[in-house]
Order: structure tokens, then C-alpha cells, then sequence
């Protein structure tokens, strides 16, 4: 589209680029086997040399998922704007960003003018408040949220997530929280920089260092929302009223609690489709759900915390025979730590696949699918029919820990009660 106007990269060295969706994770050797992701990647190499972009690509020790690499390197810092490609731009939001996916002639416009038109959003404030018990994680809080707001809940609104669950969690936590806000609807997910942020951010490659890290930390406090900040709707939750939650049809927002009944129809026409297509009966527990394949990666929950807690679940277990179990690192970076202390071998001795970072099963759009009608327990953000690369295969989201529980188990258990053996 730029060269059709004779257009350059207005401002290249705000300008980054990187490979995930469609790169391999088994085999990196070049030129890749699928023709598609090899194309695409010499049409993306081209265009990042010919107009100076900054491009961390498949052979790069900072290739990764975009919204894994951002935060890791530094790029996404309070106060920016960070638009992208891609719908889960609003992960950046965890570092007090304003972030959000964009179309592609949005993107055009970005990268010939670094500015674009949008129409103003509404804020909703939601406060999760208390304590998320053992084996609770923020994967639970956000498929909770989304329930209870519904997919289209946030349409026309950003989300601010406060609340004292929200303060105690780590960047890493926030940022599976803001990920899927896309998923209830709304364009932005956020939460206000703090202590935790700048104490992330601290000697990150692109992050400013000594003096100009002190003033950068004093302005970032500043952009944070005032107490008595005015909101258009604020929602509260009680974090000790949440459970293991797990999505039983063909959206984010059909969930239930790990020992929750499935629902019944009750005339919702939506709701028998999703019956329909997962084979499921209305009134049975999604526990005890045979799974076929466990996925546990994406830039939802492909981050080094996620891998230790599944890792955890996994001491001393074996996947069962049946389960095809992969375990995807979000980025390159996030792989070698792991590998430095050991959790690939202990992904390896309970039988996962341990790859190297990409999108992988999330969507499919690499070698990396389901087949047929198989059932995936994954940690990945959408349960869309056909997401993972298989029309009819069917999708359950969940935690990093609770798929790890499932390849062990083989079906959908509550990871609590394996978690209670760990301790012991």
C-alpha cells in the first residue's frame, strides 16, 4: 500500500516487527516447508531492510510473539500509544499503555503518518478485589470477567482493571488479564503504572536508564488515574468468589467453574449451537471432558511464570498415553530462561513436545493444528470454531496449570486437588 502511494515509513525507528503467527516450532531451517510461511517471512525480511524497520525475525535470539517481546524488550512503556496488527495488542496495556489491534489499511496509515483516527471510548472501571484462592490464576479472572460482562459487554469502551487482587499481581499477570479484554469486547485493557511496572521495566533494552529512568518513573505516576478519576461504569468482583473456570463452547464467554454444570439451553440459540458443535449435554460437568491434545503457550499464557506453575503440576506425573501434550515459550528469550533452570526437561520427562517460540496452536496458522474433531485443552485466548486449524476440532480454554492437570489426567480435572498432592 505505500509503494502504490510512493509513500516511505514516516518514522521508522518507532517501528517494530517480528514473526509469530505463521513461523514453525519444530523446524526453523530456512526455507520453511510450509511455502506460506516462507513467502511471507521473505516478503517481511524484504520490506524491513528496503525501509528501515527494526525486525526480530525467525533467526533473531528476540523473536517471539509480538505481545511477549514488547513488554520483554522494553518497548511498551507507560504512556505510550501501541497500535498493531493484531487484536490481543491490548496485553501492552498491563504496563499503563494504550494499546490496541488495528486493520490493515489502519496500518498503512500508522506507518506512513504515525497517527490515525479513532472515535472516542467510554471507560469501564473493574475492581477485582480480595484474594484468588490456591490454584486460581489470572486466566480464571479474565474468563470470570467475561462471562459476567459477556463477549459484547465492552464494545465502544476501554477497561481499567484496579482493585487489591489486581495491584498484588505481577506484570505478567496483568498482562493475561488485559490480553482477553479483545475477547469481552472491549478495544483497550489497562492497568495503572505502579511500583511493580517500573521495577519491571528497570534495565530493559529499550527502557531509559540512570537519570532518565528517574524522570521517565516520575512522569509514568503521573498518568496513572487520580482516585476520584470519573468513570462511565465501574463493576466489582470478589477474587475469593472465583474458581478454576474452563470454557465449555465457541466463545470466550461460555464458561463454567471446573465443577460447575454445563447450562441448558433455555431457548439460547447460541447456547445450543455451542452444545451442538462441542458435543457436550446440557447439565453435565465440563470435568471429566476427555482431551485429545494439551496446549500450553500463546501470548496469553506463554510467558516464564505460566511454564513454572504448569511445570509444578507436572512434578513427578506422566501425560496420559492418549494426549498429544506441546509446550510453546512465547518468545526466545522466555525459552532459554526456562531451559536455564531446567523446566524444558521437566516438560520433556512428563511427555510434552518442548518448542521454540512462535503462536503455534493458538490459531493454526503454522504446521501446528488439530485434527478432525480432536478436543485441546489450551491456554491460548479464543475457542472460535475451526481456531486451531481443524474446522470441526473443538477447543477448551483454561489455564497454563489446569491444561497441565488435563494431559495428565486426560480429561478436564480440577487442578487444586493435584496442586493439594504437590504441596504435601
Amino acid at each position: 500500500m505505500l509503494r502504490q502511494h510512493g509513500w516511505r515509513v514516516g518514522f521508522p525507528e518507532r517501528t517494530f516487527a517480528t514473526v509469530d503467527h505463521i513461523v514453525p516450532t519444530n523446524e526453523r531451517r530456512r526455507p520453511f516447508v510450509d511455502l506460506v510461511a516462507e513467502e511471507m517471512t521473505t516478503a517481511l525480511e524484504r520490506n524491513c531492510r528496503e525501509f528501515g524497520i527494526h525486525l526480530s525475525g525467525p533467526g533473531s535470539d528476540e523473536q517471539g510473539i509480538v505481545h511477549v517481546i514488547g513488554p520483554e524488550l522494553g518497548l511498551t512503556q507507560p504512556g505510550m500509544t501501541i497500535a498493531c496488527g493484531d487484536s490481543h495488542t491490548s496485553t501492552h496495556g498491563a504496563l499503563g499503555a494504550l494499546a490496541f489491534g488495528i486493520g490493515t489499511s489502519q496500518v498503512r496509515d500508522v506507518l506512513a503518518s504515525q497517527s490515525l483516527a479513532l472515535d472516542p471510548l467510554k471507560v469501564r472501571r473493574i475492581d477485582v478485589n480480595g484474594v484468588l484462592a490456591p490454584g486460581v490464576y489470572a486466566k480464571d479472572v479474565i474468563l470470570t470477567i467475561i462471562r459476567r460482562l459477556g463477549v459484547q459487554g465492552g464494545v465502544g469502551y476501554a477497561y481499567e482493571y484496579g482493585g487489591s487482587a489486581i495491584d498484588r499481581m505481577t506484570i505478567e499477570e496483568r498482562m493475561t488479564i488485559c490480553n482477553m479484554s479483545i475477547e469481552g469486547g472491549a478495544r483497550i485493557g489497562y492497568v495503572n503504572p505502579d511500583e511493580r511496572t517500573f521495577a519491571f521495566l528497570r534495565g530493559r533494552r529499550f527502557v531509559p536508564s540512570g537519570a532518565a529512568f528517574e524522570r521517565a518513573t516520575k512522569w509514568w505516576r503521573e498518568v496513572a488515574s487520580d482516585r476520584d478519576a470519573p468513570y462511565d461504569d465501574r463493576i466489582a468482583i470478589d477474587a475469593a468468589s472465583i474458581e478454576p473456570t474452563v470454557t465449555w463452547g465457541i466463545n470466550p464467554g461460555q464458561s463454567v467453574s471446573v465443577g460447575e454444570p454445563i447450562p441448558e439451553p433455555s431457548g439460547h440459540d447460541a447456547v445450543e449451537e455451542a452444545l451442538a458443535f462441542m458435543g457436550l449435554a446440557p447439565g453435565a460437568h465440563i470435568e471429566g471432558t476427555r482431551i485429545d491434545v494439551a496446549f500450553i503457550g500463546s501470548c496469553t499464557n506463554g510467558r516464564l511464570s505460566d511454564l513454572e506453575e504448569a511445570a509444578r503440576v507436572l512434578q513427578g506425573r506422566r501425560v496420559a498415553p492418549h494426549v498429544k501434550a506441546l509446550v510453546v515459550p512465547g518468545s526466545q528469550a522466555v525459552g532459554r530462561e526456562a531451559e536455564a533452570r531446567g523446566l524444558d526437561d521437566e516438560f520433556r520427562r512428563a511427555g510434552f513436545e518442548w518448542r521454540q517460540a512462535g503462536c503455534s496452536l493458538c490459531l493454526g496458522m503454522n504446521t501446528d493444528r488439530l485434527e478432525g474433531r480432536q478436543v485441546c485443552a489450551s491456554s491460548s485466548n479464543r475457542n472460535f470454531k475451526g481456531r486451531q486449524g481443524s474446522p470441526n476440532g473443538r477447543t477448551l480454554l483454561m489455564s497454563p496449570a489446569m491444561v497441565a492437570a488435563a494431559a495428565v489426567a486426560g480429561q478436564v480435572v480440577d487442578v487444586r486437588s493435584m496442586l493439594e498432592e504437590v504441596s504435601a
